[in-house]
């Protein structure tokens, strides 16, 4: 294969995830990629962007995708076919923490001269973990390494020490670990995520490898794109690891920097020219304040906007701001994650407003012209019990009824799973949030994925639900919600009846799976057709979370164009 000057990898959360026995249950029902995760993190295309536009040829390949797609995919024998001085490996979710150091350990096997780099938030937290693998060189720090990486593959090209990197951990001649100052966290990211998705298509046409690039499982049938509007955030919800706190400690970033309503909106515009999908805006627009969530609205509504967009809010919306939503993007999508009905139990998750405001905003949504608005519930709050979380479904059937069975109205419920996010507020201070937590090093949770069954890959418990109490009460309101909805025509009976064939199934398996214990791995094994079926079965949520779409997704011809005109 060509050489390039780096290859940017994304495994699988578990290598190889195809041998093993592994239930995974409903921990990626909310999320477009299925439970092996297979979707890459959108850093790595920025990245990707910003190396290119500096000189340098960058690959990415989608290691988890390819061995999803086929279980004859020979995973070693391509990592051994790139060629490449440098090769980067994502760990952004912790998820990935077993597969991501593997394939670094396939890499350095296939590749003994060439050097190993890892990143992202979880690789950000357990850096120093991380540099004890003998297959890991180098480990980058922070939210924002891509002039880091520029200035290490640049070490790396003229065979100097890296010790002027900024944010680089690394491992000098002698092994031993050096760490450089986590400096820079710039307050200004203007010239980064430019046009990352047209690095992407650059990519494959290059090296005419378009499965390698697709960024998850079916992407070329539902093609969603995501435009990010910062980096940091403002709030500090209890359980995110992407909490105001958890940038402050963990990533050195002591403010939200955000992006410009125009270069947000140019992104849309760009998504536009290759695809016909609906496009995510992640972070609320209003953020940074009422003045640029208007500029952008105003801007969006002048250019005229193509494709629908789908946005997040984090607290109640005004009725004078969804309107100008509606007139700047006609037939929006919006989302809100109050997280349990219980106002005191969203408070204790850090999230402060009533379940009359949010009504309020689900209704005037609504009746400004929104498509879709969905809201998502979560299992292994603080204070939550598991008669909390059955009033959670009790208080859908509510919504249900106050809004007459409206199908624009999307109600979802999941786990907080499979891991509660190292650097969270949760996980840091667990005694004053109400957690035990079972899983400490890296180590840990790389054994933990390994596990038979989801059950035993959660690292915490609450004062309130034991581990097993998390599983069955999930379990449980999932059926609940899916008669609800079926119930209310919101998912056609057969979609119900297959639902509820999966948990039913899986709650079967969970407990066989219990009875055979960790010393019968024959056993385990016999079981592997069976949780192997379940695991294949589509969740009734994902298909729910996509918009409908016309015959023509993409514009292949097109992209090749602008690609070569420069356009």
């Amino acid at each position: 294969m060509p050489k390039s000057d780096l290859v940017l990898l994304h495994a699988p959360h578990v290598y190889d995830f195809r041998k093993k026995t592994i239930l995974y249950g409903p921990v990626s029902d909310l999320v477009p990629a299925s439970p092996v995760f297979e979707m890459y993190p959108f850093g790595l295309t920025s990245l990707a962007e910003y190396l290119e536009r500096a000189g340098y040829r960058v690959r990415i390949v989608n290691l988890a995708g390819r061995m999803l797609a086929s279980k004859d995919f020979d995973a070693e024998k391509m990592l051994c076919k790139l060629n490449a001085p440098l090769f980067g490996i994502d760990l952004h979710w912790m998820v990935h923490a077993h597969g991501a150091v593997e394939v670094a350990k396939v890499v350095k096997k296939c590749h003994p001269e060439s050097k190993v780099v890892i990143g992202g938030f979880s690789a950000s937290y357990f850096y120093k973990e991380l540099l004890d693998y003998p297959q890991i060189d180098f480990v980058l720090r922070g939210d924002s390494t891509e002039e880091p990486l520029r200035q290490l593959m640049e070490a790396v090209k003229n065979g100097r020490p890296p010790e002027r990197v900024p944010n680089l951990a690394w491992k000098d001649g002698e092994g031993q670990l050096r760490d450089n100052p986590l400096s820079h966290v710039p307050d200004d990211i203007s010239d980064i995520m430019v046009d990352p998705y047209h690095g992407m298509i650059r990519s494959v046409v290059r090296h005419r490898d378009l499965a390698s690039v697709v960024p998850f499982k079916g992407w070329l049938r539902y093609p969603v794109t995501a435009v990010f509007t910062c980096r940091g955030c403002n709030h500090n919800c209890v359980i995110c690891g992407g909490s105001n706190a958890a940038f402050k400690h963990f990533l050195n970033r002591q403010k939200t920097v955000f992006r410009s309503p125009q270069n947000i909106a140019r992104d849309i515009k760009n998504i536009g020219r290759f695809s016909h999908g609906p496009i995510f805006i992640l972070g609320d627009i209003r953020q940074p304040g009422d003045a640029p969530a208007d500029e952008l609205l105003d801007i969006l509504a002048r250019n005229g906007v193509k494709n629908r967009l789908m946005l997040e809010v984090f607290r109640p919306a005004s009725s004078e701001f969804l309107k100008k939503l509606a007139a700047a993007a006609p037939d929006f999508c919006l989302e809100i994650s109050p997280e349990s009905h219980d106002p005191e139990v969203r408070k204790a998750a850090g999230k402060h407003y009533s379940n009359e405001d949010m009504e309020q905003t689900i209704a005037d949504a609504l009746d400004a012209g929104c498509s879709r608005f969905d809201v998502f519930f979560m299992v292994g709050l603080p204070q939550q019990t598991p008669q909390s979380v059955l009033e959670t479904v009790d208080y859908c059937q509510h919504l249900l009824e106050r809004f007459k069975g409206d199908k624009r109205l999307s109600l979802l419920i999941g786990p907080l799973a499979p891991f509660l996010d190292p650097g969270s507020l949760a996980y840091e201070q667990p005694e004053r949030y109400g957690y035990h937590i079972l899983l400490r090093t890296l180590e840990d949770h790389r054994q933990a994925l390994l596990a038979p069954s989801w059950r035993f890959t959660l690292n915490y418990e609450t004062r309130w639900m034991t581990r097993q109490q998390i599983i069955d009460t999930t379990y449980q309101a999932i059926l609940r919600l899916t008669r609800l909805k079926a119930k209310y025509g919101l998912i056609s009976p057969q979609m119900a009846q297959t639902q509820e064939l999966r948990i039913n199934t899986a709650m079967e398996l969970e407990q066989r799976i219990d009875e055979i214990g960790s010393g019968n791995p024959e056993e385990l094994e016999a079981l592997k057709p069976q949780v192997d079926k379940i695991n294949a079965l589509r969740a009734n949520e994902r298909g729910e979370l996509e918009m409908p779409m016309g015959p023509r997704k993409l514009k292949f011809l097109r992209s090749m164009w602008s690609l070569v005109s420069g356009r």
